[in-house]
């Protein structure tokens, strides 16, 4: 079964084709182009993939449609968009600063990503509203606020992180989907056929800080899921603030 086998590594095919010498890894990074809205939207609607490196509380508060939220934050960033952009399509960048999207770039160019950057939105967020372009929020929900709405109004939980953080504390009656199994891996669709989640259900996705989860929630955005919200903090959040969780066995645990 699929879930037996290894999981592949973040831009795998772009990989093995610069380890094959098939294509050479950057040796220099070059200077990111500046992107106005007006070709920022054009290109989206030719199938550019935007990954907005800005904060999971930025990304919530105001987005772009259709842009992946990957923090650039993380010391993870370039293997993250690795995950989540299908391999080899045409990516732009959005950060808080314009010159951010030149550190972004650099970081992309370990896995040579960097090749498929097309550009960056300059001005960011505010040059997209200013001009009139319409933006999305995705709510924020706090950890006692979740613990309460889960039993007063049916709010479901998606978990999204790995296995091994699941077994070690999760909250009950959580679904766990690590937010790699929403994207296209190697020629295969996301696994949205095997998560048991309604798309018009109210879900709360939840990670180990908040990260993970508003990448996963950008994925769902795409997919047609509207009413989600990101927990605040993730389950760090849920453990310092001692809410009930269970293990792999069902046990009552705690985190750390």
């Amino acid at each position: 079964m699929d879930e037996d086998q290894p999981i592949k590594p973040a831009n795998i095919l772009n990989i093995v084709a610069i380890n094959q010498g098939r294509r050479e890894l950057t040796r220099g990074i070059s200077k990111i182009r500046a992107l106005n809205p007006a070709e920022v939207e054009s290109l989206l609607k030719d199938g550019h993939y935007l990954v907005d490196a800005r904060s999971s509380a930025a990304w919530g508060a105001g987005h772009v449609e259709g842009s992946l939220n990957v923090q650039m934050s993380s010391p993870e960033f370039e293997q993250r968009v690795g995950w989540v952009v299908p391999d080899d399509s045409p990516i732009i960048l959005l950060t808080h600063k314009d010159d951010e999207a030149q550190s972004c770039l650099y970081d992309m160019g370990f896995i040579g990503l960097d090749q498929f950057v097309v550009g960056f939105l300059e001005g960011g967020l505010p040059a997209w509203m200013n001009s009139g372009r319409p933006v999305q929020t995705s709510p924020q929900l706090d950890v006692f606020t979740l613990n309460e709405r889960m039993s007063s109004s049916g709010l479901r939980v998606l978990d999204a992180r790995e296995q091994d953080e699941w077994d070690d504390g999760h909250i009950d009656g959580a679904v766990m989907m690590p937010y790699t199994r929403l994207a296209p891996q190697l020629g295969k669709p996301p696994r949205f056929d095997e998560l048991d989640l309604e798309k018009d259900a109210s879900i709360a996705v939840t990670c180990a800080t908040g990260n993970r989860s508003s990448t996963a929630i950008s994925l769902m955005l795409r997919e047609g899921y509207t009413r989600l919200y990101n927990v605040t903090g993730g389950m760090e959040a849920w453990g310092n603030a001692r809410l009930p969780m269970v293990d792999a066995t069902g046990a009552a645990c705690s985190l750390g």
